[in-house]
């Protein structure tokens, strides 16, 4: 049996399927009124008696331990805030051309992380969801600390510290047949000031013959080293079995902070305004503006009264190109993005509305996607748009943000502080939305109208059904089908905007997830 998830990015938008012919949105299906109309006229108490008897026939089919932990979770309170268990997280670092990658994409089991003889090689997705004997991480690539004969210190530290701090266990990746080199020297101590723990992996031993090289790096003071090939996977296996000996079930890092100001991570690429945005609300030069490198080393924490009530707003907009750090700097950007959405619950979005919407923009944007926090889009210095710019901007918020038409937009000019007040809202909404929570029975009615009006259509001679579905956790919203057979991708994106029409979820990523389940044999 196996638990068919989507991804967070898979809700939304339009897929081969539909195109292919899957077109729930035509005639007899649900408008969102007449769906609204429906459910809300199904009485509370109806609603739970039906989603007893749909629990009570799922007792008719393979259930695991952890469909029983969801289904129990459903009983909880409907103002209750539950967070999905944060995957903990293995950082594999090291300086360039050891073999992380190529030590990546054996973990991960495919070629994913781009992988070259030089030193350096920028990556555009840095985590990548990872299983061993049944356990879930997020491991975490990093780029290759490039040392400056300046600054060498600086250099690693920073790049170091980024890695650490996302981190619940380390792998510290040296080249076996190198040794120890006055780079590994420097993480070295860095490492050992860290309370994370730290594996050795003492790569490139493709054979016995090379063993005696890894058994130099005791010196490095770290303990064991592992002798690994991540070419040929030789002692990959042993490695794993270790690492998640010493990861935590639940991560620590990215624990989740309850109660005190809301938390809001101001993101986008370089110089599109967000310390100017973080000034403004704070009304004081609390963040350095300027185009120098490395302005702010670190995510700034500031609380800021905003809009009657106090905000803890973290900045990230020191994220510049160190000159000789160039190759990576797009990577390092992203890992700080990931650690200040680590710490939020909402993030704000600013785009420059005087460019051309980018990849960068579309990354940062799905960056926050993955992470399941809410969403706000901040269009910056709107008050330079003309009206030929006006046009062309629609088009392209159309063609590249349409994956997030649900995200509240406001309008403003950091610069200014023009409709700085509108921001505080959307905060509100979007996070509003991020803890709702609908009743199993209600869900379930919703799920029931949805399907009497329109099934989902027939694969193979076969109609999948869902047989019990509950929402598993706020913070994102997260809801788990338990059906007979795989849901079209184009009908699950149904489902998700019906659910979007009927209970709003404005600013807030939507997950739903599949568990399909056969019936029990009978002996």
């Amino acid at each position: 049996m196996t638990d068919h998830e989507t991804d967070r990015n898979d809700t939304e938008g339009v897929d081969g399927a539909e195109r292919a012919g899957f077109a729930p949105d035509a005639p007899g299906a649900p408008t969102a009124d007449e769906l609204r109309q429906a459910v809300d006229a199904v009485d509370d108490e109806v609603a739970d008696a039906r989603a007893a008897a749909l629990r009570q026939s799922l007792d008719d089919y393979e259930l695991d331990d952890d469909d029983l932990d969801i289904i129990d979770a459903a009983t909880e309170d409907a103002d209750a805030i539950t967070y999905l268990p944060a995957l903990p997280v293995l950082a594999v670092v090291g300086r360039p051309n050891v073999g992380k990658s190529a030590l990546v994409n054996r973990i991960i089991g495919r070629r994913e992380a781009v992988v070259e003889d030089t030193p350096g090689v920028t990556r555009d997705r840095v985590s990548y969801k990872a299983e061993w004997n049944g356990r879930w991480f997020t491991l975490v690539d990093t780029g290759g600390w490039e040392p400056d004969a300046k600054g060498i210190d600086l250099s690693v530290a920073q790049q170091a510290e980024i890695a650490i701090e996302l981190a619940d266990a380390v792998l510290f990746v040296v080249d076996a047949n190198v040794g120890a080199t006055s780079t590994d020297e420097h993480v070295v101590k860095l490492l050992r000031k860290s309370d994370r723990p730290v594996l050795l992996v003492a790569n490139k031993v493709d054979d016995l013959v090379q063993e005696p090289n890894a058994a130099q790096l005791w010196s490095l003071g770290l303990g064991e080293p592992w002798p690994v090939s991540a070419l040929h996977g030789r002692g990959v296996a042993d490695l794993l079995d270790k690492a998640l000996s010493v990861l935590p079930e639940v991560s620590k890092v990215a624990k989740d902070e309850v109660d005190g100001p809301r938390r809001v991570a101001i993101l986008g690429r370089p110089n599109v305004g967000k310390s100017s945005l973080l000034n403004k609300a704070a009304g004081e030069e609390r963040v350095v503006v300027n185009d120098l490198a490395g302005t702010t080393r670190d995510p700034i924490d500031e609380q800021i009264e905003l809009g009657g009530r106090v905000w803890r707003f973290v900045d990230t907009a020191g994220i510049r190109k160190k000159v000789h750090l160039q190759q990576g700097a797009d990577f390092y950007a992203s890992l700080r993005t990931t650690a200040a959405l680590e710490k939020a619950e909402v993030a704000v979005v600013v785009i420059d509305v005087t460019q051309p919407i980018g990849v960068q923009d579309v990354r940062v944007v799905d960056l926050v996607l993955e992470s399941g926090r809410a969403l706000v889009l901040a269009f910056n210095k709107w008050d330079e748009l003309d009206d030929e710019r006006r046009w062309k901007l629609e088009r392209e918020i159309e063609q590249d943000l349409a994956h997030v038409s649900w995200a509240p937009r406001v309008n403003i000019s950091a610069k200014t502080g023009r409709h700085l007040e509108k921001l505080v809202p959307a905060l509100e909404t979007a996070l509003e939305s991020w803890d709702t929570r609908i009743p199993t029975g209600k869900f379930n009615a919703f799920l029931t109208e949805l399907v009497q009006e329109f099934p989902h259509p027939l694969r193979g001679g076969k109609q999948p059904r869902i047989l019990f579905g509950t929402q598993a956790a706020t913070r994102p919203p997260t809801f788990v089908l338990f059906t007979t057979g795989f849901l079209d991708p184009g009908y699950r994106r149904f489902i998700t905007r019906r659910l979007r029409e009927v209970y709003g979820f404005v600013g807030t990523p939507i997950v739903v997830n599949m568990r399909v389940r056969e019936k029990r044999q009978r002996r």
